[in-house]
C-alpha cells in the first residue's frame, strides 16, 4: 500500500515535464475522486443509475 505521498509523486511524476502547476493540480484532484468514488462504492453508499438521472433533472429546473 502506498502512503498518500508516494501516490501524489507517482501522478506528478507521470505527467509530462512542461505541464503546469494547474495541470498536475487537477491530475491530482482527479485521482483523489477516483479514490473517494472507489471507497464510497466498496462501502456501500451509491445511488441507482434512475435517481441519478432524477437528480440532475431537477438541476435543469
Amino acid at each position: 500500500m502506498n502512503t498518500t505521498k508516494e501516490t501524489m509523486l507517482k501522478i506528478i511524476e507521470s505527467q509530462p515535464d512542461d505541464s503546469t502547476y494547474d495541470e498536475i493540480l487537477r491530475e491530482l484532484a482527479f485521482a483523489r475522486m477516483i479514490e473517494r468514488g472507489i471507497a464510497d462504492s466498496e462501502n456501500g453508499r451509491t445511488i441507482s443509475s434512475q435517481e441519478m438521472k432524477q437528480r440532475i433533472e431537477s438541476w435543469q429546473e
